[in-house]
């Protein structure tokens, strides 16, 4: 395997198996419910809590009833209009009855019926606070899908039927059936059906039965997907999501995109420092270079009939302050000219923290010498490379590492891991581990003496010391009389005899900019970068006669790049 693919490889096996974090960026929608039967739609998730403490303040709600969409609906006893306790298809809670309930948490992206107490006269105002989701839907071909759809609300009125199912029109033919909930018992009267589509107004906030003979996974007019399915979580080292905009519509479209706070986070939850500054990152065609530009207020952008296009974010981290890992969410909300749909993606990011494993490569471009005879400092031919392996732990100290394994564990809970010793892998698993290694230093240490953090605008001075009787000195042989620090009877010989110590000084300076060549895509985060110089002492002995001084040194000097490639600030050490 290439290098690159090795890291490659080892850092999707670590992402694929590491626990999910879970992200919230918080809004409140407030559903208007009758006494009877009620359908509402739930574009976010309301799991964080149970349902009994999600609706103790609202004891009118007498029973929640989920719909499971099941693609062979055959076991509704009567009707998919009518749920029935015990079948495939409903889950339910009921309050005061925990024994007899199946259904405790409000999933997103989800219809429900709602029963509540009382005539059909009666209302209630319900606001369910709910994370953020990413719209989706699922129609099944056999039997009824009960869904909901983010329609905009244009000062109250929301759109049309006809005209939000324009680009889906066997939703709302006259072979389908559509039915929508008034309130009040079960009956010819509730649910009633829709026979004029092009008169009903399509509310966001209920859920509808559409009887259709059809399949597909229409949610809107215009299909918001970002790259990352989940919204536009950044973490503490994400550095770019896209999000895609399609225009199913046979009229050109604008799509204004803004920033929105998050609501606060409901009591128990992680809280909410702030938004997250978000940047718009564009291509600029006449330089070649991608801009990126601070989403302070939003903007538009015209989309073409049937046509689509992608739109780049990302964080900027500059503005992320506070301690490690400090949460910052909010909302980034797509609406359109025609007043068809509004949705909100969530956006998430944390304060980054440079801990976990950074592979890259020292290419070395200059050398000085002080050797006799040596004309000062010279480029080389082409740039030497030195392979770098460097941990950094949750409390920011910094090693340089000869090898690491990324594998599974031996120790409890024998999850992926970081370590420098291969005996410290489960020995069933050793197989599978993947070892990066730099050959230019010392076998088995882990090299922490020095000065200096890992930090943009920051030096680390790492001092690699390799004793005159090591055996990776390059003046040690241990089958050469002249080269095994032993006299002629065998006896051990000091330093400065036959071998010498060497000591080489590292510094890397880490550039608060891309240095030249890097993109600025990730730079602070997932990638490093800057100066590097060394000094390598011991190699030679001898007096500069100018000067009458001892000179031993040479110098190196070129640039550096790293890319992290594990966030993990633990490791398993020598």
């Amino acid at each position: 395997m290439t290098f690159r693919s090795i890291l490659l490889f080892a850092a999707g096996a670590l992402l694929a198996l590491a626990p999910v974090s879970l992200h919230a960026q918080w809004q409140t929608t407030t559903y208007t419910l009758r006494g009877g039967w009620n359908a509402i739609y739930l574009h976010g998730d309301a799991s964080h809590t149970d349902i009994d403490t999600l609706l103790a303040a609202h004891p009118g709600i007498i029973s929640i009833w989920r719909w499971n969409p099941n693609p062979t609906q055959t076991e509704f006893s009567a009707s998919p209009l009518i749920p029935s306790a015990g079948t495939a298809e409903w889950s339910v809670w009921t309050r005061g009855a925990p024994a007899a309930s199946t259904l405790f948490t409000l999933s997103g992206q989800t219809a429900y019926l709602v029963e509540c107490s009382g005539a059909a006269s009666t209302t209630y105002s319900v606001p369910i606070a709910q994370k953020a989701l990413p719209p989706r839907a699922t129609w099944v071909r056999n039997g009824a899908n009960l869904l909901g759809f983010p329609t905009f609300s244009n000062a109250g009125v929301f759109p049309l039927f006809t005209t939000y199912f324009s680009t889906f029109p066997v939703a709302v033919s006259p072979s389908s059936k559509i039915f929508r909930y008034n309130g009040g018992p079960l009956g010819p009267a509730n649910p009633v059906q829709i026979f004029s589509p092009a008169l009903e107004r399509l509310d966001r906030t209920r859920a509808y039965w559409f009887d259709s003979a059809v399949v597909g996974n229409f949610y809107a007019p215009l299909e918001i997907t970002p790259s990352n399915p989940d919204g536009l979580l950044f973490g503490r080292s994400g550095t770019l999501v896209t999000v895609r905009v399609r225009n199913r519509t046979s009229a050109p479209v604008t799509l204004t995109v803004a920033p929105v706070p998050s609501a606060s986070a409901p009591i128990g939850q992680e809280p909410v420092t702030g938004p997250v500054p978000l940047k718009r990152r564009t291509f600029h065609a006449p330089t070649a270079t991608h801009v990126e530009t601070p989403l302070a207020t939003g903007f538009n952008e015209v989309i073409g009939p049937q046509s689509a296009i992608e739109l780049n974010f990302t964080p900027d981290r500059a503005l992320l302050t506070g301690a490690g890992n400090t949460f910052y969410a909010s909302l980034l909300r797509f609406t359109d000219s025609a007043n068809l749909i509004d949705i909100s993606l969530p956006v998430s990011a944390r304060v980054s923290s440079l801990a976990g494993l950074w592979v890259g490569d020292v290419a070395v471009t200059e050398v000085t010498s002080r050797a006799p005879g040596a004309t000062g400092t010279r480029s080389v031919a082409r740039p030497f490379p030195l392979r770098v392996l460097l941990h950094v732990d949750n409390a920011g100290v910094a090693r340089l590492l000869p090898q690491v394994y990324l594998g599974k564990l031996a120790s409890a809970p024998t999850t992926l891991g970081l370590t420098t010793l291969e005996s410290a892998l489960l020995p069933s698993a050793v197989s599978d581990a993947i070892r990066i290694s730099a050959a230019h230093l010392p076998l088995d240490v882990p090299i922490t003496a020095g000065s200096g953090s890992v930090a943009l605008g920051a030096t680390l001075v790492r001092t690699v010391t390799l004793p005159f009787n090591d055996r990776t000195n390059p003046f040690v042989h241990a089958y050469h009389p002249d080269h095994d620090n032993k006299d002629a009877r065998g006896n051990p010989l000091p330093a400065g005899v036959e071998s010498y110590t060497v000591t080489r000084t590292c510094s890397f300076t880490f550039s608060p900019t891309p240095v030249a060549g890097a993109d600025a895509l990730g730079w602070g985060t997932t990638v490093l970068g800057g100066t590097y110089t060394e000094s390598v002492r011991g190699l030679m002995s001898y007096t500069d006669p100018a000067t009458n001084t001892r000179r031993d040194d040479i110098e190196l000097s070129g640039t550096f790049l790293l890319r992290r490639i594990d966030e993990s600030g633990s490791i398993t050490l020598n």
